[in-house]
């Protein structure tokens, strides 16, 4: 019986029943709870009834916490994903799941039409996905999956089916998707990035014609608070962007928005450090993913840092410009090792400062500028502290020395994680609940800095600059 089933299961096999006098279960527990009731047999949904698919970057983070209570779950939870890969490399952003009804969600599968619209492009066939992408955080998932429990992965070759479909997925973004041609990737929709409707979209999204309202039906709006979403505009634009793209048959190239993020860059130089990790570990050292890793963390200092705004900045391609918006994507490279230690420490300033408030104002890092004009602490992206995020710049201050701060952001999340029910994101002064809650990577990464203790340093990619400490 592995970890996640001993924590929600008796050893009979039936469900905790917990007695209201008794102690309330712990936070482990609870987590795993969450996990267990959002798994579909193959992967787990973000919410059963907000996101009743599974998305993308979600499973690479679901897959990072479910690896301390199942790593043979968690290495499902990441194949299940890597199955439904188009044939030119990109991973999807949604897998849809057939036995859940078309207007549980939209855009559903009659929308993105992958299998027809895709053909191409070389969609899959024999699984209806959608046709755009999300942050490539799944090899760094990968390669912390097998370090749970190497025996195991090396056993069933984990690695070795992972490895080039990852190695697919990453040629994919840097030869297809270098829209400004100066070594970054762009993404071409919002809902790429993950960061749906930050501000930081406003400016490129302003070109975009909205969808007429009457041609879809938003079925969030069933599940959570007008208030906390994005507006019926912004949705219409992000409905008539990726009508656009399936319409040309999921082809890249220029359009009406495309955008070369921070995060969305980072985290792909990040992947390519674990996917060296990887091929050394398969027998095959490969030190050109190291210096492309490098490469990237140089493009990103040199076409999207910006030193007045003293953080990283996105670039908007077709405009030609930084676009003027202090968002938690411009925070994320701390992640990166080779990091001049000069922008390490100034994004730590930036992160502690009156723009994003952590260990003054705010309890978690928020997705927005404090100060900005459109800051909203209950919309979306806008404003709310996510885990995900937070978790990423837990490891950053980790890695660059900034111990004290890390271990003060990692007790404000799992304090977070425990009072707000897991939620899909929160207030970044109050810690109050918003969106849904039983949400999975929120619960998945609980686990996460539940088991990787600070004093036992970090057994992943990020540990130290000089590589793993175990």
């Amino acid at each position: 019986m592995d970890r996640i089933a001993q924590l929600t299961t008796r050893p009979a096999g039936r469900e905790i029943a917990y007695d209201p006098a008794a102690a309330p279960p712990s936070l482990q527990v609870r987590a795993a709870q969450v996990l267990e009731g959002n798994w579909t047999g193959q992967s787990t949904v973000p919410s059963r009834g907000l996101y009743p698919h599974q998305w993308s970057w979600d499973s690479a983070f679901i897959a990072i916490g479910l690896r301390h209570l199942s790593p043979l779950r968690a290495q499902t939870e990441l194949e299940t994903l890597l199955a439904a890969q188009w044939a030119d490399g990109r991973i999807p952003h949604i897998v849809f799941n057939p036995s859940v009804p078309l207007d549980a969600y939209f855009p559903s599968p009659d929308f993105w039409r992958s299998s027809a619209a895709g053909r191409r492009a070389g969609a899959p066939r024999t699984v209806q996905t959608s046709g755009i992408v999300q942050p490539p955080v799944h090899a760094l998932a990968a390669w912390l999956v097998h370090l749970a429990d190497p025996g195991l992965s090396r056993a069933r070759g984990f690695l070795a089916r992972a490895y080039p479909r990852l190695a697919a997925w990453h040629a994919y973004l840097l030869h297809r998707r270098d829209l400004g041609g100066g070594g970054l990737v762009s993404v071409v929709h919002p809902w790429e990035q993950g960061m749906d409707n930050s501000p930081c979209w406003d400016r490129p999204l302003s070109r975009v014609a909205p969808a007429p309202a009457r041609s879809f039906r938003r079925a969030d709006l069933d599940h959570g608070a007008p208030e906390d979403r994005p507006t019926d505009l912004d949705y219409g634009r992000y409905v008539r962007l990726a009508a656009d793209y399936r319409d040309r048959g999921y082809a890249d190239g220029p359009g009406d928005f495309a955008v070369e993020d921070p995060a969305f860059n980072a985290l792909l130089a990040a992947s390519e450090y674990a996917l060296a990790r990887i091929a050394h570990e398969l027998g095959a050292r490969d030190p050109a993913r190291e210096a492309r890793a490098e490469r990237l963390t140089a493009a990103l200092v040199e076409r999207l840092w910006d030193p007045a705004a003293g953080m990283f900045l996105c670039r908007d391609v077709r405009a030609g410009e930084l676009i003027p918006e202090r968002g938690v994507s411009g925070l994320v490279p701390l992640l990166l090792p080779s990091l001049p230690s000069d922008l390490a420490a100034t994004l730590v300033r930036t992160v502690c400062g009156p723009h994003f408030g952590l260990g003054g104002t705010t309890r978690l890092v928020p997705s927005y500028d404090l100060l900005g004009d459109a800051f909203d602490p209950h919309r979306y992206w806008r404003g709310p502290a996510w885990f995900n995020t937070n978790w990423l710049l837990e490891r950053g201050l980790r890695l660059h020395g900034e111990r004290g701060r890390a271990d003060a952001l990692r007790k404000g999340m799992l304090h977070t994680a425990g009072a707000s029910g897991f939620a899909e994101y929160v207030d970044p002064y109050t810690a109050q609940a918003c969106g849904v809650t039983g949400f999975g990577w929120s619960a998945a990464l609980t686990l996460d800095l539940l088991h990787d203790r600070p004093a036992r340093g970090r057994n992943g990619l990020t540990a130290t600059k000089g590589g793993d400490r175990e």
